[in-house]
């Protein structure tokens, strides 16, 4: 009973870490999950694949040699093979180019009705409608599919035999850091660090609360601060061991290199931990209802997952809710670590990003301590 601040300290961190590691799921979400997530992806983008792309054809099916004046028939006739009874296709055409810089691409034609071409978009098997017209050729797609952009490029520079000059002129991109894997990457680290803290921590706070072990606590002499920094500190080490091994196997496997300063990469890991462990606290400080609780860490959780930038750049959205979407703690810490990686980013750079989240999470935390309850 007469332990010193030390040897709480110590005693609440072996038990959290015993805790932790009894925890079979923990191991997987926490180490095994971001290792296939970034296989995944990082296989889906960075291997050169043959790409299909289906097109439906809105017209009568007539002898192609009888629409002698219409430049698409003559384009199908002279420069597609034929592809009958295959799969869902009952009538089609089909044209391959190939490509040793881009891989190859692959164009079905599919002869259709329009109410077969707008079910077929509506599930996403196609994205272009092409409508046969005797001397012009109309293109029917989303402005905003990219995909749709691409493909119709693509298609009016084929049919106007462009193919050859519009392909000498591309280079793909060298340069580190460039692909999309090198971009996923530091944003699957940030985002681990706050999952693992708002599930791990806040959710665990929120569980142990709800089943009355809690309670426990407070006849021990232990000081509130001592028991919440201590899971924070395990959470940190266990954060710290998962991106550990994301990097490992994302430079093995992907080639990923760290451009920038360790030292800046050790500091904003940190301030990420502290911000993310702060929030964690704030929003289990109080609620034992577990319903509650998955409630409030879906409300920050999810937000950021879709605005910070963690799969595909943010920079898409309007520039009213960019500067909004900059200032938050998923969004500071992706762009410091993904500078550190690609940017070759050091200790100035992520200076700002650093102080805020060490703010963020100092604030959170005193807060959150000061309306803690065991029960």
């Amino acid at each position: 009973m007469n332990n010193s601040k030390k040897d709480q300290f110590l005693i609440l961190f072996i038990m959290h870490t015993k805790t932790l590691m009894r925890q079979p799921g923990v191991l997987f979400w926490g180490i095994v999950f971001p290792l296939l997530m970034a296989l995944g992806l990082g296989l889906a983008f960075t291997q050169k694949l043959d790409t299909v792309h289906k097109i439906a054809i809105i017209g009568n099916s007539k002898n192609i040699a009888a629409e002698s004046s219409n430049k698409f028939e003559l384009f199908l006739r002279d420069n597609t093979i034929p592809v009958r009874d295959s799969g869902d296709i009952k009538e089609g055409y089909k044209i391959i180019l190939k490509n040793k810089k881009l891989g190859n691409s692959t164009y079905i034609f599919i002869r259709s009705t329009p109410q077969q071409a707008d079910v077929s978009l509506k599930r996403g098997e196609i994205n272009l409608i092409i409508t046969e017209k005797s001397n012009e050729i109309e293109y029917h797609f989303d402005p905003v599919n990219s995909d749709a952009q691409i493909t119709y490029l693509n298609l009016s520079r084929i049919i106007n035999n462009e193919k050859s000059a519009a392909l000498n002129n591309i280079e793909p991109l060298t340069v580190k850091g460039t692909r999309y894997i090198d971009f996923f990457i530091p944003g699957l680290i940030a985002m681990g660090i706050m999952m693992s803290s708002v599930w791990g921590l806040g959710y665990g706070i929120i569980e142990t609360r709800s089943k009355k072990l809690l309670r426990r606590m407070i006849a021990t002499p232990m000081k509130k601060s001592y028991f919440l920094i201590s899971l924070m500190s395990v959470r940190s080490i266990m954060n710290f061991i998962e991106a550990a091994l994301l990097y490992i196997f994302s430079y093995l496997v992907f080639g990923i290199t760290i451009q920038g300063s360790i030292v800046a990469l050790i500091l904003v890991f940190i301030a990420g931990n502290v911000s993310f462990a702060g929030i964690s606290i704030l929003t289990s400080s109080r609620t034992a209802n577990p319903e509650i609780g998955n409630g409030l860490i879906n409300a920050i959780a999810t937000p950021m997952i879709v605005l910070s930038g963690i799969f595909f750049s943010y920079h898409s959205f309007p520039a009213w809710a960019v500067a909004f979407i900059k200032i938050l703690p998923l969004t500071l810490l992706a762009d410091g670590i993904r500078s550190i990686f690609i940017e070759g980013a050091g200790i100035h750079e992520i200076f700002l990003p650093f102080i805020a989240l060490i703010i963020i999470g100092i604030v959170c935390f005193y807060i959150g301590l000061k309306f803690f309850r065991w029960y």
